[in-house]
């Protein structure tokens, strides 16, 4: 290959469309993934992007000239090809989506049998040796056959109407479009109880991605099951034009419409979705946004209320009220290093039940250990109604025994020189020193995590108190003009 593939990251692939990530890009990884993995049998699905689909295309060529035969599931998110890949009982499977990244990307989610994530270490940069490796005059050519002599333009890709020819994909035998969406559906409803469900109304954010068909058959089998349950839905109808902007409610602007759609309609909660909905985020009744590390400690003791000596796994950045919800139902809570790869693999040591991350990325062992974006706003909606509180003042009360800063990014010139400055002040005084993911300082009533980025010079900073908001600030407020005080 005449240059090398930049699209591949530690955990997935994500390029810029026509410079990083092309139908070329896309067949060489379909082909190299077959083969890294000896796969005969390989689920595929798209997320609604317009590019994602002719990549897909572009992927199954690879993977069906590789040997594999390939069940393509259509749009989907990317739990649903985790869910997918396990219940087939497939070789494999791989995601098309860019997620939330901006819609000049695209990217792709691999999974080996049984969904067990495919990291570089573990594959992915086997795969992208082979994919590099195959030469020029074949791909070119088997392209040619795919597109049926077509030049697929610029133009034309970026707008979806790249296509390869299914009848050419199934003239081999070896592709079908399939569906597990009543199986997926089914799966999602055993996490709960649905006899425990109460009337609730619920706003609904699927950003136009690709949350919406999942919901409506989460949806149309709860109101068969006589659940009182009713969804306003905003942005609720798959577009990959996103005539709302990119859907990623981790940024704070993007959050306003869920917020108010809360507010207008006296919701009980809200939720958003991201565009592959594998991240799930939670609004309380009055709009509020509720962080990542509050949900993780509710979704905590929604499993140890169904079985009081489950495991949970939780990342270093903030712990406290983790730690204290889980010892006090009778919990383990066990810490893990940052990364959904980390967690995964803590989760298959300890057979934990559950494993959350302050990002919004939830965990479970039942669901092939994989992230899930449905399952935890079912269980917390069943722990509303089991609780008889409202999700506000369930979050409140945890804030405010234990406050923290939210994770604070500053970009630097020297990101080493001011980890330096920090740990050589603080780590003396310290009663705990933690560095399974950067360094973690704790200082009796107050802590705090400090992190650096492995992509860029940016120091990640986390902060935390036992029942002090004003320490809380005033200490983050002191570290920060440290790790700053270039």
């Amino acid at each position: 290959m005449a240059n090398p593939i930049t699209c591949f990251k530690a955990y997935d692939i994500r390029g810029e469309l026509n410079s990083q990530l092309t139908e070329e890009v896309a067949y060489r990884i379909g082909y190299a993934f077959a083969e890294e993995l000896d796969a005969k049998t390989v689920v595929v699905g798209s997320d609604v992007r317009l590019t994602s689909t002719p990549l897909k295309l572009a992927l199954s060529a690879g993977l069906i000239d590789a040997g594999a035969n390939v069940t393509d599931i259509g749009m989907a998110g990317t739990e649903e090809i985790y869910f997918a890949t396990k219940h087939l009982g497939v070789d494999g499977g791989i995601e098309v989506t860019a997620s939330h990244n901006p819609i000049n990307y695209n990217g792709m989610k691999l999974v080996k049998a049984g969904s067990i994530p495919i990291s570089g270490d573990t594959g992915l940069n086997a795969i992208k040796e082979r994919a590099e490796a195959l030469s020029d005059k074949f791909v070119n050519g088997r392209l040619v056959h795919y597109f049926n002599n077509e030049t697929v333009d610029a133009d034309a890709f970026f707008n979806g109407k790249a296509q390869i020819h299914k009848d050419l994909l199934s003239s081999t035998g070896q592709y079908e479009e399939g569906s597990c969406m009543s199986n997926y559906v089914e799966h999602m409803l055993s996490y709960v109880n649905l006899d425990n469900f109460t009337s609730l109304k619920v706003v609904v954010n699927a950003g136009n991605g690709s949350a919406g068909p999942a919901l409506d058959a989460i949806e149309k089998a709860m109101l068969a099951n006589n659940v009182p349950i009713e969804f306003i839905k905003v942005h609720h109808n798959a577009d990959g034009t996103f005539p709302n902007g990119i859907p990623n409610p981790l940024l704070p602007e993007n959050r306003a419409d869920t917020a108010d759609a809360v507010k207008a309609s006296g919701a009980d909660f809200g939720i958003a979705w991201d565009g592959d909905f594998d991240r799930c985020f939670l609004f309380d009744a009055d709009g509020e946004f509720i962080e990542g590390y509050y949900i993780v400690g509710l979704l905590a003791e929604a499993f140890i209320e169904k079985n009081t000596d489950s495991k949970i796994i939780y990342d270093p950045r903030v712990y406290w009220n983790t730690e204290d919800i889980v010892a006090n139902a009778g919990g383990t809570p066990i810490k893990s290093k940052t990364g959904h790869a980390f967690i995964k693999e803590r989760m298959r040591k300890e057979d934990a039940v559950y494993g959350g991350e302050m990002s919004a990325h939830h965990y479970f062992r039942d669901f092939a250990y994989c992230d899930s974006g449905m399952i935890p706003w079912l269980l917390i909606a069943e722990l509303v109604c089991v609780k008889k509180q409202t999700l506000a003042s369930m979050v409140k009360e945890r804030i405010k025994a234990f406050p923290s800063s939210g994770e604070i990014n500053s970009k630097l010139n020297d990101a080493d020189a001011a980890l330096e400055r920090v740990i050589s002040k603080y780590q003396p005084l310290a009663s705990v020193v933690d560095t399974t993911d950067g360094f973690g300082l704790e200082f009796g009533t107050w802590r705090f995590n400090l992190r650096k980025s492995n992509t860029e010079p940016v120091i990640r900073l986390n902060v935390e108190s036992k029942g002090d908001i004003p320490l809380m600030e005033e200490k983050t407020k002191e570290v920060l003009a440290l790790i700053r005080a270039e």
